[in-house]
This record gives C-alpha cells, structure tokens and sequence, in this order.
C-alpha cells in the first residue's frame, strides 16, 4: 500500500480572518465604479492608441489652422515675382541641402542660391519656399488648411441637422411619408454631386458658397438613409412600445430613447463625412472649380504645385502631405470611434 504524506505545511490561526459582510445588501453591492455609456467609449477609446495619436493630430492641426492669422509668417495674398519658386530656407537647417536655400541646375553640376540670386535680405527666411508669384507657401498652406477644415466641419452640420432628423422622421413615420421621403432621396442621390456643383457655378460664382450649397444638397443623404435604417428597427423595441403606450410623444421618444441608441452611428459617420468633404473640395479645387484665385485651400495649392512638379516638387509635396495627414488622421480616429461606441466589441 502507498504511504500517504502527512507532511503538511501548519497554519495558524491567525492567517484567517473572518467576512466581515454581515448582510445581502452588502455582499451584492458593486465594488467597481458605474461607467455611462460615453465614459465606457471614452474608456475604450483610450486603448486604441493609433485613435487617440490621431485625435492629438487633429486638435494640433484644428488649431495652429485657426491661428492661421497669428502664425502665418507672411500675407499669403502679396504677391513678388522677385521673389517666384523660392525653395525652403529654415533657420538652423542650413546644412540640408533641402532647406539651405539653394537649387541644383539641370545638368546637377551646379548649385546655386537663390536667396542671394533674388536679392533676399538677410534674415528673410521662406521655411516652405515660395509659389510662382512670390507668395509665401508656409503661409498658404495654413490658410488652405483653415478652409478646407471649414467644409469639412460644415458637412458634418450638414449631416446633423438636415440628415438625421430626415432619417428619424422617415423612419418613425413609415407607410407613405416614409415612401415619398425615400423617393425624394433617390432623386437627390441620382445626380452625382460633380453636375450638381457644375450647376451651381451656372448660377453662382465659383467659391465656398457654390461648394457649400452642394453640399447641403447631397452631402446628407447617406446619413439619412443610415439614421433611417436604424429608426425602423428602433421603433418595435420593447421599452419603444412601452413608452408610446405610456402615451410619450413621438418628440419625446425621438429624443429620450432613439437619439441616444443611435447616438454611436451618428458621431461614426459624423466623423467619416469631414474627410470625404475635404477630399471632395480638393478634387474640386484640383480641376478648377473650388475656390477662387487668390484665396487658397488644400486643393489649389496641390493643383498649383503639381504643373512645376518636376522642377519644383515641393509645392505639391507640402499640401499633399497635409491633406495625406488629415485624412488618414480623420479615418483612423472614426475607426476608433466605431470600435468603441459598439457594446458588442469586446474590451
């Protein structure tokens, strides 16, 4: 027969220590803290690291684009063609070729200044060069931004305040005003938005008033058809039902119950329109019908760079590589936000 093992390790009793909860109040109480629905998203936002980097990005460029009149270094509208294609000269940097000042010739045998060529004062600095009239570039840039950033925000207002309670409506509703609705819809969403802002310059001139006009045309549609979608799947929900037979108005219930659950989907495609906004003026401005001469946007200035591009490639790169970060920096931050405003994603 096997020995059995008795050596074991003694403990005292003072190692014990008896419960202390002396009642079922006090054994089912919650030792963790109550989270809202938007701390539980915020919660989780934060763990998304790519999200909240891109979200510092976006407060970062949303402000240095508003104190555009106070950080721009030069009058992006003077115009000195004494002064055309100057390339970047940034103080302290002067032992990169990129940002010295200088340009190589054709052949690449010869580097010239062309600060000392044009006659700049010392101390005169271009940290982006300049454009073809002698316009600063730095400074074009970041009013560019300021505007670009403006219809890309005016399009998210768009989406709430002409989209959502289209959706709601026509969800809530149902029967024939949810069909005349929806009609009216695919009518809107059969004209592309190019031919509507082709219209638009008929009447209008060119600027961010035509822009904007057709963007408060078809910009919301989307939303509308989401917050749609959503409304008639919201509306047979159990606590629905009881509220209405409660007798709640229909405001009431819009606000109280269904605003709230589709709160989520509206601040995602919030978000995903300001980019596609951006990007739809830049197309705009790129072939010729966004904003004006002299004004600039993010659009106008890569259309301007892009013609010398072979020569002079940092006017198009600088421009492009803002739009390239404020929208990678937009899409990634709705990609957060989509993951942490859904309750089935799990932590």
């Amino acid at each position: 027969m096997a020995e059995v093992n008795t050596n074991y390790q003694h403990i005292s009793a003072d190692q014990f220590r008896p419960v202390t909860i002396k009642n079922t109040e006090e054994r089912e109480q919650i030792a963790g803290e109550s989270l809202t629905f938007l701390q539980d998203a915020w919660r989780r936002l934060k763990k998304n690291k790519v999200a909240i980097v891109s979200l510092l990005i976006l407060i970062i460029v949303a402000i240095i684009a508003i104190l555009a009149p106070v950080l721009a270094p030069h009058d992006p509208a003077i115009q000195n063609t004494q002064l055309a294609n100057l390339p970047p000269k940034i103080p302290g940097l002067e032992n990169f070729s990129w940002f010295n000042g200088t340009q190589t010739t054709a052949g690449g045998t010869t580097v010239i200044d062309k600060y000392a060529q044009a006659g700049v004062g010392e101390g005169t600095y271009f940290y982006l060069g300049t454009d073809a009239l002698g316009r600063d570039l730095l400074s074009r840039i970041l009013y560019g931004t300021r505007v670009s950033l403006f219809i890309g925000f005016i399009a998210a207002a768009f989406n709430l305040l002409i989209g959502v309670p289209y959706g709601i409506i026509a969800g809530w509703c149902g029967g024939r005003v949810d069909n005349v609705m929806m009609r009216i819809l695919e009518v809107l969403s059969g004209v592309p938005n190019l031919v509507v802002v082709i219209l638009m310059l008929l009447i209008l001139d060119p600027g961010i008033g035509s822009i904007i006009i057709a963007l408060a045309l078809t910009e919301w549609i989307s939303m509308a058809r989401i917050i749609r979608a959503q409304t008639l799947k919201l509306k047979n929900q159990e606590y629905i039902l009881a509220a209405r037979s409660l007798g709640e108005s229909a405001i009431n219930i819009a606000f109280k119950h269904i605003l709230p659950n589709l709160s989520g989907i509206i601040i995602i495609q919030t978000v995903f329109s300001i980019p596609s906004a951006i990007f739809f003026e830049a197309f705009l401005s790129f072939i010729g019908l966004g904003i004006p001469a002299p004004e600039a946007s993010l659009g106008t200035l890569i259309n301007d760079g892009y013609k010398t591009f072979r020569f002079l490639p940092h006017l198009m790169w600088y421009p492009a590589g803002v739009i390239c970060v404020v929208m990678v920096a937009f899409n990634m931050l709705a990609n957060g936000l989509r993951d942490a405003l859904d309750p089935k994603t799990t932590d």
